[in-house]
């Protein structure tokens, strides 16, 4: 990368920060109430780990094997490494302790196989329940009347802890329908909350990137997944 990249990752990061304080405020909260999680998939790890020099502490990655490819270069002692995009069964085992929080858990199959994973490692692994909040039927993520039924199969395995909720709502042509669907995420999470599940800590509510975070925290998001506002359009051929 070169040093105007650089640069312009400074700016966008000192503008980021700038917006989630202010919808933080409005929110009825502060700052620190919000975590800013950098979405890299296509990123190299020197960017990354500029980005990180800046204050980020929490990165994200959708692939597994850009995941595994990067992970070696990554500024871990200063960062929290996720993963946030679909992930199947049988590529677990190739992240498994690896990630602080894999926030994409879809299904009890994946759940049992993170937890299988875990306890054949010995660790414990944070995790979010995804959900299908616009009921698309191209997306993954469960929907919200078999969510509370979800959480209760998942619950009782050793080697996982919920930790919260995750979506990713449908693209919207106005920030109203937008909203619409983040206040739903968060009455959603609040009531699973207001149940004390057992091994359910509700703590994390994971929605907004680049186009809607703002909103996103108005609604009450806890963590934000930020790519392209960051790093720039990507670049995906």
């Amino acid at each position: 990368m070169t040093e105007r990249s650089f640069r312009d990752v400074e700016y966008n990061y000192q503008l980021i920060n700038e917006r989630i304080a202010e919808a933080a405020e409005k929110s009825g909260r502060k700052r620190e109430d919000v975590t800013f999680l950098a979405a890299t998939k296509t990123v190299d790890a020197a960017t990354i780990n500029h980005a990180i020099s800046l204050g980020l502490d929490h990165i994200g990655e959708n692939r597994v094997q850009e995941l595994l490819a990067k992970y070696a270069d990554y500024d871990l002692a200063n960062c929290s490494l996720q993963f946030i995009g679909h992930l199947q069964s049988n590529k677990v085992r190739q992240i498994a302790g690896k990630v602080d929080l894999i926030q994409s858990v879809d299904s009890l199959k994946l759940a049992q196989e993170i937890s299988a994973q875990s306890v054949k490692r010995n660790l414990t692994t944070d995790i979010l329940v995804e959900v299908n909040i616009g009921r698309e039927e191209n997306k993954s993520g469960v929907f919200e009347e078999n969510l509370e039924e979800l959480l209760c199969q998942i619950a009782p395995l050793k080697g996982i802890s919920v930790k919260g909720l995750m979506t990713i709502p449908p693209i919207c042509d106005n920030k109203h329908k937008i909203s619409k669907y983040f206040y739903n995420m968060h009455k959603l999470f609040i009531d699973i909350s207001a149940k004390k599940l057992d091994n359910v800590s509700m703590s994390i509510l994971s929605m907004g990137m680049s186009s809607d975070y703002y909103e996103a925290i108005l609604e009450g998001a806890t963590m934000v997944r930020i790519g392209s506002a960051l790093f720039g359009a990507r670049n995906y051929t």
